[in-house]
């Protein structure tokens, strides 16, 4: 019997997705990608299926997670872009074999080597992380407002005023809280 881990939160933007199996970043951080297999199944669930994943490869997924998140914060803040986090994109996404395929419904879709190994799939996560920092992208990089996630994500609404990473968790617990102080703060009805 397979242990259960929270479910991913899988968004539009494969990057930002990506960097989103760690959260809770700057308060209880939760680990969604913890065993090779849960990489298996995260890149599965996000069109880059491979036949399976040593630890190394997990530990390589992790670096360039917490490299893509690095660069994106500095991107989203308008700092620098830490040096180190740009080595280890770029050298994921020049180690990859994958190449983008057009489907029979118009759609693009990534084919991966034969082998289906992980570094291909990273690849193709490094060349969007890529696309999306550089600007080529329509859309803005943010950090989310809640306090204890802070992630980066990639805010394609049209005002580009989005505030949370993701509504469902982040946005709908923010509320949730300020709902809660503003019915502490009302004296009952009588």
């Amino acid at each position: 019997m397979r242990a259960r881990f929270p479910d991913f939160r899988l968004g539009s933007v494969l990057a930002t997705s990506f960097t989103g199996t760690l959260t809770e970043r700057r308060g209880n951080a939760v680990e969604r990608i913890p065993t090779p297999h849960r990489l298996v199944d995260w890149l599965t669930v996000n069109g880059l299926a491979v036949e399976s994943c040593t630890t190394a490869q997990l530990e390589r997924a992790w670096e360039l997670r917490e490299a893509i998140h690095a660069a994106a914060t500095a991107a989203a803040t308008q700092d620098a872009l830490p040096a180190s986090a740009v080595q280890v994109i770029n050298d994921c996404s020049t180690q990859g074999r994958a190449a983008a395929i057009l489907t029979p419904e118009g759609d693009r879709r990534w084919q991966l080597s034969s082998a289906s190994c992980v570094e291909d799939a990273l690849g193709v996560i490094a060349a969007d992380a890529i696309s999306i920092i550089a600007g080529e992208r329509d859309g803005k990089l943010a950090l989310c407002a809640s306090p204890t996630c802070q992630a980066a994500f990639f805010d394609t609404s049209q005002s580009r005023t989005r505030k949370w990473c993701d509504m469902n968790t982040c946005g709908n617990r923010q509320k949730k809280a300020r709902f809660n102080a503003n019915q502490r703060k009302s004296p009952p009805a009588m």
